[in-house]
């Protein structure tokens, strides 16, 4: 079934909203100026979101549905560093569609506990993922390390995502996905097994601008 004519307009305002919201940041923006940019009435907007905070909940919604699927990688998979470089990849592509929200986080949860709550269920899931990835790659066997040694640098590499976007605008660069999976890779890289290691970091570097 098609989608109805308000469905259709209710995307085109998260569309819109979300271009604004990451070309000027959140904060920045006003409903009226989304109205505005969609040529249609403040009211017309207002029908749909009633304000700015269930406009960054649409959007919120719409990117914890593209990355849930890649949070859940199947059990006891047997994956290759391949699948984790992919997997990084497109965890940082969704991450910096939705860069606004990555902005000023701790700002924005703490005036909205909803998505507050919902980016700690996000990165719980990516600690959980990668640490589930790297155990992959320490079977292979790929990678040195242990239990202790997957939880540190599952942390690191989740940290690296949520922050890298942020850390690149605060330094007057344009935000990269390549600069954020290239930090991410780089730090997994000393861990691997030599024979792997080389490799590992040219392709990290096919990532750099």
């Amino acid at each position: 079934m098609p989608p109805s004519a308000g469905a259709k307009t209710r995307e085109r305002i998260l569309e819109c909203a979300l271009g604004l919201f990451n070309e000027h940041g959140e904060p920045n923006v006003t409903p009226v100026e989304v109205a505005s940019q969609l040529g249609i009435s403040p009211g017309n907007l207002y029908y749909h979101y009633h304000g700015k905070e269930p406009l960054i909940l649409g959007l919120f919604e719409v990117f914890q549905q593209e990355l849930r699927p890649l949070l859940r990688p199947p059990a006891a998979a047997q994956l290759g560093a391949e699948d984790y470089w992919l997997f990084l990849h497109l965890v940082a592509e969704r991450m910096a569609r939705y860069r606004f929200l990555f902005m000023d986080l701790s700002n924005m949860a703490r005036r909205m506990p909803r998505l507050g709550r919902g980016m700690r269920e996000i990165i719980q899931a990516l600690r959980r993922t990668l640490v589930a990835l790297l155990a992959s790659l320490e079977e292979n066997p790929r990678l040195a390390g242990g239990n202790g040694a997957l939880t540190a640098l599952s942390d690191q590499t989740a940290m690296t995502l949520v922050c890298s976007l942020d850390y690149q605008r605060i330094l007057g660069q344009e935000p990269e996905v390549g600069v954020m999976v290239y930090q991410a890779m780089m730090i997994i890289a000393p861990h691997l097994h030599s024979d792997a290691r080389e490799d590992v970091e040219a392709l990290a570097r096919r990532y750099l601008p």
